[in-house]
C-alpha cells in the first residue's frame, strides 16, 4: 500500500514539474500570449478527444497565470482564440 502511494506521489510530482516547465517555455517564447497559447493547445487536444492532453494544457494555462504578471488573460479574447481553433480544419 505504501509503495503504491509513493509511486502516485512521484508521478504527481513529475506531472507538476512538466506543467511548470511547459509554462515557463511558453512564457519565454511569448509572455503576453502564453496563456492564450496554452488554451489553444488544450482546445486542439480536446477536439481530438485527448482528455489527458487537454487536462495537461489547461493546467499549463493555470501555471502561466500563476507565474507571469504580464500574460494577458481576457475572457473575450480567450473565447475568440477557442472559436478560431474550432473553425480550423482538423489535422
Amino acid at each position: 500500500m505504501l509503495a503504491w502511494l509513493f509511486d502516485w506521489l512521484v508521478r504527481r510530482r513529475e506531472r507538476r514539474l512538466l506543467r511548470q516547465s511547459d509554462a515557463r517555455q511558453l512564457i519565454a517564447e511569448n509572455e503576453p500570449g502564453a496563456f492564450y497559447e496554452a488554451h489553444r493547445r488544450a482546445t486542439r487536444l480536446r477536439m481530438r478527444g485527448d482528455a489527458a492532453g487537454f487536462r495537461h494544457w489547461i493546467c499549463v494555462a493555470a501555471e502561466v497565470a500563476k507565474l507571469s504578471p504580464v500574460a494577458e488573460m481576457d475572457v473575450n479574447a480567450l473565447k475568440k482564440v477557442v472559436d478560431r481553433e474550432y473553425d480550423r480544419p482538423a489535422l
